[in-house]
């Protein structure tokens, strides 16, 4: 798009106002941005909250790391497999620095869509630089933007370990993963620090539950 592109376009409100849908909903929406180690129960935690949210008649819906990265914001081997390798090589995402930004902002401005309909919207992404995490929240009002640390430590996470991503990336089969060969910045003032080394994912998710309730997110 060119900048004479970019110029005509304009923002339109809708008839229907947040505040409206809101109330529909009969909750505060909210984005519950789950950050941590690959491992750390992020998504497990999220889809647990998710359940549970479900239970109790509120509207949420997740996104999570591995989900987005299958379709909107996608690798370069899918989308050569898919649209051919012009569009893969141009829109791919990999997994150094600048794509990871990319795929946060990507997610952000999702996210805060899906705050606009009134719904409760958990991610799960490791996000591991804090600009990132902060341009995101910066989209949003105060209140809307929850941050949640899930905290393990790098062993605990390896030992964990489902897809065994911890093991190849100490033979220096994956590149760029964090933790290992690139850093992880915890938050400096999360809203939440669940601590997944000594709770299972019943009691973290009540804890996420019980900061809702305590905050009013939960009512009209």
């Amino acid at each position: 798009m060119s900048a004479g592109q970019s110029m005509n376009v304009t923002w339109h409100e809708h008839k229907v106002a947040s505040a409206d849908r809101k109330k529909l909903n009969g909750q505060k929406s909210c984005v519950i941005w789950f950050t941590g180690l690959s491992a750390s129960g992020k998504s497990t935690i999220a889809n647990t909250v998710d359940h549970k949210l479900f239970a109790l008649g509120k509207r949420t819906y997740i996104l999570d790391g591995d989900n987005i990265r299958m379709g909107l914001n996608a690798g370069g081997p899918m989308l050569k497999e898919r649209y051919g390798d012009e569009f893969a090589t141009r829109f791919g995402l990999g997994f150094g620095a600048t794509d990871r930004a990319e795929n946060i902002r990507r997610i952000g401005e999702v996210a805060k869509l899906f705050a606009d309909a009134g719904i409760i919207t958990l991610t799960a992404f490791i996000s591991p630089y804090r600009i990132d995490r902060d341009n995101v929240r910066a989209l949003f009002k105060d209140g809307e933007f929850i941050e949640v640390l899930v905290k393990a430590s790098v062993e605990t996470c390896e030992k964990r370990d489902p897809k065994g991503l911890y093991k190849k990336a100490r033979a220096g089969e994956i590149k760029n993963f964090t933790g290992i060969s690139d850093p992880y910045e915890e938050p400096l003032k999360p809203e939440l620090v669940l601590d997944s080394d000594n709770k299972n994912i019943d009691q973290l998710a009540d804890d996420v539950i019980a900061f809702l309730k305590g905050k009013g997110y939960l009512d009209a």
